[in-house]
């Protein structure tokens, strides 16, 4: 039995007046992985965050290698073996490898920077967890699978007894969450304790040694993951048995409403050629690898793409979606893939963040914000999609993310759309609140809107659509309807000028 390497007892913390933790306990073992779930809101980033001294926590105790500790900021925390790879990397992404990861406390050569040692120290932290770059090559230069290798060899570097991953693979290819799973094992066998924080099941059951769940700020309860399954870990999460994972679809698709017609975009990665129809009421799923032109294909409709060619008919009529204002007048809304980066405007507070895609509408005559409607329509949005608050006028970065991305999306139907553009919009969101978003979808699609979702979860894409565009390398390889399709006729088709390119090359 590995000994207890970090012990967080009667951890409660509140916000404006509002318990966010109450009387929590968390312990984890060293060389093992302890998965923290629950829904959004549930409280596991502020525990974390209590943790790594970005917040002081109002009450409970913390051991570290059974001495009591308070870190009083992340710079504390990194010097005595606690680090955290967040969702969102924080680098410098102009400097090279090694900047990164000395930053602050680069090695010195008298009055100057040691840069071979630096390089030197760098490579042995790599072979560690047996991974090959150049620690010379710029961090703009990565993907954000490597960016986050870099991150992980920072704490390392630390030499770090507990290591928080949060929501680690977001954003990874299954190729490279298979990378990170190995370097995790790695870690495990050098004695280090992981934290692993994350919404999707199937990690949490192939990586996990123990499982803690919290519900609204309390502990819920800790267990070995072999006594646990699927049903077990979301009746602790949410409280009740969820017997379906997806609502049933109660939205019959009508006349075609958006017509798309030979798309290309100018610039790469480019897409070529796309053409087809979404009827009102419909839910179309485009699916596809990563790479594939998904997310191209949604911003250039919604005109945050220069197209090369091509025209977008509204039920009959041609528009011309220049840029994104010219869109919302057309009654278009687009929900963006990275929130963080391109959704919400983080030191603003929730009003701001609800209202300012629909700012005129709350122009006086004189020009002037009626800022008692706009909380009025706030607080409308905040009951309708049940999103967890202290109130309104806190910043929309204390959210978690499933709560900002309830925002986000009660923020675009304040503006009253016809066409719904959803980019991955359960990434990084719990079972729960994914429930309640789909069946706000297929709301939304029974009201008469159409919805189009790119989503890279194949069984959300079967679950709520009705049909499904499927594309490769930056071409339609098909159009299936969801109820006749299968998981391997979709993955075929995502290959299919994949394949085709491969074997023109041989």
């Amino acid at each position: 039995m590995n000994e207890c390497i970090l012990r967080m007892k009667g951890i409660s913390k509140s916000f404006s007046g509002v318990k966010v933790l109450d009387d929590v306990e968390f312990n984890v073992r060293s060389g093992t992985v302890h998965s923290l779930m629950g829904e959004n809101g549930a409280g596991k980033s502020t525990l974390m965050k209590c943790l790594f001294g970005i917040y002081q926590k109002d009450a409970g105790e913390i051991y570290l290698d059974n001495k009591l500790i308070n870190f009083v900021d992340p710079k504390h925390a990194l010097e005595h073996g606690v680090s955290m790879v967040h969702q969102e990397l924080n680098q410098v992404i102009q400097r090279s490898i090694s900047d990164n990861i000395w930053l602050g406390r680069y090695p010195k050569k008298g009055l100057f920077i040691d840069e071979k040692k630096m390089k030197r120290d760098t490579i042995e932290l790599f072979e560690k967890i047996e991974i090959e770059i150049d620690p010379n090559t710029p961090l703009h230069k990565l993907s954000v699978a490597q960016r986050q290798m870099v991150e992980i060899t920072k704490a390392i570097s630390y030499n770090a007894k507990v290591i928080v991953f949060d929501e680690p693979t977001s954003s990874l290819t299954d190729k490279e969450v298979t990378m990170l799973f190995k370097i995790i094992q790695k870690l495990k066998t050098q004695g280090v304790g992981i934290v692993y924080i994350s919404h999707k099941m199937d990690e949490i059951f192939q990586i996990s040694d123990d499982v803690t769940v919290l519900r609204d700020g309390k502990y819920i309860g800790t267990d070995n993951v072999a006594n646990l399954n699927i049903d077990k870990v979301v009746n602790m999460m949410v409280g009740r048995n969820l017997e379906q994972r997806f609502p049933e679809k109660t939205n019959i698709p009508g006349e075609v409403h958006l017509s798309v017609k030979n798309i290309s975009t100018k610039y790469e990665p480019r897409i070529h050629d796309i053409s087809f129809d979404l009827r009102r009421g419909e839910i179309l799923g485009i699916a596809g690898l990563v790479g594939a032109g998904r997310t191209e294909l949604i911003e250039s409709i919604f005109g945050v793409r220069t197209k090369e060619s091509g025209e977008i008919y509204l039920d009959g009529s041609q528009i011309i979606n220049r840029n994104p204002t010219d869109s919302i007048k057309n009654r278009f809304a687009f929900l963006t893939e990275e929130r963080r980066a391109t959704g919400i405007y983080p030191i603003a507070d929730i009003t701001f963040n609800t209202t300012i895609s629909n700012i005129n509408a709350y122009k006086n005559k004189i020009g002037f914000l009626q800022h008692r409607k706009m909380i009025q329509d706030t607080n409308k949005q905040v009951s309708a999609m049940r999103i967890k608050i202290p109130g309104i006028k806190e910043p929309i970065r204390s959210l978690s993310g499933g709560n900002q991305q309830k925002v986000i999306i009660g923020r675009w139907l304040l503006t009253n759309p016809d066409i719904l553009l959803l980019d991955e919009p359960t990434r990084g969101i719990d079972v729960g609140a994914k429930y309640e978003i789909y069946q706000l979808i297929i709301n939304l699609a029974q009201s008469g809107k159409s919805v189009i979702i790119v989503s890279s979860e194949m069984p959300e894409l079967i679950g709520i659509t009705n049909r499904i565009l499927v594309m490769s390398n930056g071409y339609v390889s098909g159009i299936v309807e969801t109820g006749k399709t299968t998981q391997q006729e979709i993955f075929q088709l995502a290959s299919k000028y994949l394949n085709q390119k491969r074997e023109a090359s041989l």
